[in-house]
């Protein structure tokens, strides 16, 4: 269940990284507006995306 929900921030993240600077180049949000988003969802994303991603060591 836990991974299940990293997963999910983790896309929302990454989404939260795709879509604001679409609407910042088609003009409907602007640079300030923009920074704070751009910010939390990268900071959201590398935080969920080790939680449920596997690293398997070779020893």
């Amino acid at each position: 269940m836990k991974k299940r929900i990293a997963q999910l921030l983790s896309a929302l993240a990454l989404v939260g990284t795709i879509i604001p600077p679409c609407l910042f180049f088609a003009g409907t949000l602007t640079l300030a507006a923009l920074q704070p988003w751009m910010l939390g969802a990268a900071l959201l994303w590398f935080a969920a995306t080790p939680l449920w991603m596997e690293h398997k060591t070779t020893d």
